[in-house]
């Protein structure tokens, strides 16, 4: 085992939890729908015509009320997680955190935005103080179960919590695939945690630019 610290965050690393040999993967699903795009172009997959836009109604890490449309103009990463979550969301943030820094000065038109599937113990103040610990652009979003569900299935995204410990503690079993949507909320490009820091710097930077022209 080893441990990761970053920015005050602690996480042990460990061999994969049981969940993940029993939770459906997501990306069966999507990849079957998608493809990557030809040499020299895309090099992450992209989804483009195959998810739907981007939209929501969700309270924010301020505590305030956030829809997709105060996103519009900017390139949006969307991703599923839990701020207790021991290893793959912190490992997520970590990695995105670095995406954004060698972007350089176009990181001002991203924004990530961790949606909370655990919003019986994510509170805004807590989902503040998570994100906001890895990266500036970072939001956090929590809502309803209701919300949080429907959101969920609008991008086929998966998770099960197990049972709740007496102390409280469980975890959240989740799937972690990180969704690209362009400047006009249109789904574009699906990533994961195992796709490399340069795939993702160079599709986010072909996508900003070509959305300046």
């Amino acid at each position: 085992m080893a441990d990761l610290t970053f920015r005050g965050f602690r996480t042990r690393l460990s061999r994969p939890a049981r969940w993940r040999r029993s939770l459906p993967v997501l990306l069966c699903l999507l990849l079957a729908a998608c493809q990557r795009a030809p040499a020299g172009h895309w090099q992450l997959n992209d989804i483009s015509g195959h998810m739907p836009d981007l939209q929501f109604a969700l309270t924010s890490d301020e505590n305030k009320p956030v829809t997709a449309a105060d996103f519009k103009g900017l390139t949006t990463l969307l991703y599923f997680g839990y701020t207790h979550c021991p290893d793959v969301c912190p490992l997520t943030m970590a990695h995105l955190h670095v995406v954004l820094q060698k972007l350089g000065p176009l990181a001002r038109n991203v924004r990530i935005l961790f949606v909370s599937v655990d919003p019986a113990r994510d509170t805004p103040e807590q989902l503040h103080d998570y994100v906001r610990a890895f990266d500036s652009h970072a939001l956090g979003l929590t809502g309803s179960p209701a919300a949080i569900e429907a959101l969920s299935k609008r991008y086929r995204a998966a998770y099960s919590r197990d049972p709740s410990a007496a102390d409280g503690n469980y975890e959240v079993a989740h799937s972690s695939g990180i969704y690209v949507f362009d400047p006009q909320g249109r789904a574009r490009l699906l990533a994961t945690p195992a796709d490399s820091e340069n795939a993702l710097v160079h599709d986010l930077t072909a996508l900003i630019q070509s959305q300046e022209h």
